[in-house]
């Protein structure tokens, strides 16, 4: 029964703070170590729930996809709007299976994750000081130069404790998208970014599971998705008429706490 509560604790730490610009990587690492959730099972799980909020964002925007689906053969908006997702998604998944090993092995560490956090508190706080130029407010509107511009910045959440969600927010502002339209942006890029990204370490990670492990990677599932998708409608109505400073200085604080808990 323990093991069960602390998998559905780790699911809701991970549906709650994938999408928004907090990082669910920094998050789970010290949520995992107070719980003492490790051993074989541990970096699975944590792969596996990703899955979760995937599958929230797809269900969260069910009836749009649905809709695209039908009207993508003679619908151009359609078609330019995936297209630029496809752009989006290219950089970072070029660089990631190339420094997916050297990334694995050298980055991810609580003292990377809480300067990630720090530093990205930081740039939240600088981004906001600055004024926006907001010249497209719809999806269907975004160029491809400004799907690029995003992912290229969604690159940088290779780093453990940036967040790709903030990341992929950040550059939408900066190239000139709405804060709705680049929230909802960095939902859509989440479909491919996340669903591949989490094949791809299943892949060489399932074969070390037992039998038993199965219902926490399920309990963990539902509640990363259920927990993702009321953060993806939240967050969604919280950037319609708020900015993202809470966040940065959120970032700030909970980046100061991973160093001072793991280095205590």
């Amino acid at each position: 029964m323990e093991s069960i509560v602390k998998a559905a604790v780790m699911g809701l730490v991970e549906g709650v703070t994938e999408f928004l610009p907090i990082s669910s990587t920094g998050h789970l690492i010290l949520a995992g170590d107070i719980l003492r959730f490790g051993g074989p099972l541990a970096a699975t799980f944590e792969i596996f729930i990703q899955l979760g909020a995937v599958l929230a964002v797809v269900w969260f925007y069910r009836e749009d996809l649905s809709r695209q689906l039908r009207t993508l053969a003679s619908d151009t908006g359609v078609r330019r709007l995936w297209f630029n997702v496809v752009v989006a998604f290219v950089p970072a998944a070029v660089v990631g299976v190339l420094l997916h090993r050297w990334i694995k092995a050298v980055l991810f560490s609580p003292v990377v994750v809480a300067v990630s956090l720090f530093a990205g508190g930081i740039a939240l706080l600088l981004v906001e000081r600055r004024r926006h130029a907001e010249q497209v407010h719809e999806l269907r509107a975004v160029s491809t130069r400004q799907a690029l511009v995003v992912g290229l910045a969604q690159t940088l959440s290779l780093v453990p404790g940036v967040s790709r969600s903030a990341a992929s927010i950040v550059g939408g502002l900066l190239s000139g998208l709405d804060r709705t339209t680049a929230t909802a942006f960095s939902f859509y890029l989440s479909i491919p970014t996340l669903g591949l990204a989490t094949l791809f370490e299943l892949a060489t990670s399932l074969s070390g599971l037992g039998a038993g492990d199965l219902l926490l990677l399920g309990v963990g599932l539902v509640v990363a998705f259920a927990s993702a998708f009321v953060a993806v409608g939240w967050l969604l109505r919280y950037v319609a008429t708020h900015d993202l400073r809470p966040f940065g200085w959120y970032r700030i604080l909970i980046g100061l706490l991973v160093l001072l808990w793991f280095e205590r």
